[in-house]
């Protein structure tokens, strides 16, 4: 019984990262951002838009670190949510 239980639970975690949703962080809102990225609330997230338009598009995880109060730890949690091109 416990081995099935084990089973369940973790298709079910498989499934739900199938269906996690990835940003495009140079083509998303603020309200998108902030509803889906872990520690990025609206001011974060308004704040990686305003750095978007004045620097260009991020291309990798640490060009969006130069964004000021984005650190390693949220970036650590998003990776998997993160996305530079629509591709």
């Amino acid at each position: 019984m416990r081995k099935k239980l084990m089973t369940f639970i973790f298709s079910m975690l498989l499934s739900f990262s199938a269906w996690s949703v990835q940003i495009n962080v140079n083509t998303a809102d603020a309200r998108l951002m902030a509803n889906n990225l872990s520690g990025i609330g609206m001011g974060k997230a308004e704040d990686i838009i305003r750095h978007r338009e004045e620097h260009g598009e991020f291309k990798t995880l640490k060009d969006l670190a130069r964004v000021k109060g984005i650190g390693p730890r949220t970036l650590e949690r998003n990776a998997d949510k993160i996305k530079f091109s629509d591709e």
